[in-house]
């Protein structure tokens, strides 16, 4: 359940946290006490956390943020009807925020929140209410993080060993860890909806209710965060990366995105169209495919992204997509009326959930108001055709995003330029390194 001021009594801290640069929870921890003092002023930490880069080093060169600005102090400021029991924790209360500028309730325009929020309110002024489910994969190891930061995370081993994709026996052995994650995220209002083995070693998925978009960032950002702790808890690691070995498959973060009209009608669904799709729906994957070369940035933000959208394992498939097709990016629902959507399957489990979402809803917005053709769909052994590939490395990405007209257009020249520098800094910071797959796990496991 969700909470308020009045039903804090009994819990014994509440964290404030919003995400950071690089999609991780941050923030501070108050007693009751002091967050009932400060819930209208927020929290000045740091600006550090929207300039330094996932290592938490600030080498990016941020007009924002740095050693110009004397790593000014921002403001945390709750968002009370995010607040709910952190059901993981105990007697502990969490709540999300956005971060404003001291002095000021102007919102600090390169914080993910902040970013997300905005595209919210461009569908909002078209009268559409954008709503969004996230299906997570992960990889789930014997052994803690700090054996495996110890010993190169060589030592984990797999929670499953062989391939597994749907089975129930394998969920059967871990079912008392699982039930409990479900038992804690429904308590803390994160809306589990299904679990289960992957195909991956070690790999599993949960897959979250659909949700508001903002709400469901949140949830998201939430969702991992649990994850990370009762994993831990159990003796166990939990990783987002985007493939974490060269031996297993990649971990996905699939979009499903429905907008829904003022009189709660999914304007996706058309029952005159022989498909069942609307022409909004059509326009919508017409922008989603358009933009998506220059937006990959944000489904895709790590040099360990592109490990996974270049294996062909059901990654996308450049700009394509198709009625309930597994071989497309952009893949097609129309089990009812009100479920009819797309599904964004480029994203992978490393993703900021506010940033892959601000680019799907901007995509998908600048596609309706364009009247985008999507072209044909790919069917069958259509998916053989060739079709127009995504960037292939982080660095290309952030070039076609450093240099697009979209994003700038949609996002603004200050968001463009923060993240196409932390592209930048990421990207030079893999090729200075000899022993790359180490690097990477040592950059991302237990923090993406």
């Amino acid at each position: 359940m969700t909470l308020d001021l009045a039903d804090l009594e009994g819990f014994g801290t509440v964290v404030v946290t919003s995400a950071d640069v690089t999609g991780r929870p941050v923030g501070k921890r108050v007693s009751v006490d002091v967050f009932r003092r400060i819930v209208h002023e927020g929290i000045p930490l740091s600006s550090c956390v929207l300039g330094w880069d996932v290592d938490q080093w600030p080498g990016p060169v941020q007009e924002y943020t740095g050693h110009h600005t004397g790593w000014h102090d921002v403001r945390l400021v709750p968002d009370l009807g995010t607040l709910r029991p952190a059901a993981w924790l105990e007697r502990t209360a969490i709540c999300l925020a956005d971060f404003a500028e001291m002095g000021s309730d102007e919102l600090a325009p390169v914080a993910p929140r902040t970013i997300l929020r905005r595209q919210v309110e461009r569908l909002t002024d078209a009268g559409l209410t954008p709503q969004v489910a996230s299906e997570l994969e992960f990889s789930l190891y014997h052994g803690s993080y700090d054996d495996g930061r110890t010993n190169g995370y060589e030592t984990l081993v797999p929670t499953t060993l062989a391939r597994a994709d749907y089975t129930i026996q394998a969920g059967d052995r871990y079912e008392g860890f699982f039930s409990g994650v479900r038992d804690a995220l429904a308590a803390s209002e994160l809306g589990p909806w299904t679990s289960q083995v992957e195909w991956g070693r070690g790999q599993w998925e949960i897959n979250l209710e659909y949700r508001n978009a903002l709400e469901m960032a949140d949830r998201h950002l939430l969702f991992k965060l649990a994850m990370r702790t009762l994993a831990a808890n159990a003796g166990m690691a939990v990783t987002f990366m985007a493939r974490p070995f060269a031996d297993t498959t990649g971990s996905s973060c699939h979009l499903h995105l429905s907008l829904v009209d003022g009189d709660d009608r999914n304007v996706f669904h058309d029952a005159e169209d022989a498909d069942g799709i609307s022409a909004t729906l059509r326009q919508a994957i017409g922008g989603v495919l358009e933009r998506a070369p220059e937006l990959m940035l944000f489904y895709a933000p790590t040099v360990n992204s592109y490990r996974r959208t270049t294996s062909g394992e059901f990654s996308g498939n450049g700009l394509s997509w198709g009625f309930d097709s597994r071989m497309v990016s952009c893949r097609v629902l129309t089990e009812s009326p009100e479920s009819t959507r797309l599904e964004w399957r480029v994203p992978g489990a490393d993703v900021d959930p506010y940033l892959a979402i601000a680019a799907l809803l901007a995509s998908a917005l600048d596609g309706i108001e364009t009247q985008s053709d999507p072209g044909e769909p790919l069917m069958g052994n259509d998916f053989e055709r060739p079709v127009t590939p995504l960037p292939a490395t982080l660095g290309e990405a952030v070039e076609r995003f450093r240099d697009g007209s979209f994003a700038a257009e949609v996002l603004g020249k200050d968001v463009v330029a923060h993240y196409a520098e932390a592209g930048r800094w990421e990207w030079e910071q893999f090729l200075a390194p000899a022993a790359v797959g180490e690097w990477e796990r040592r950059r991302y496991f237990d923090v993406i």
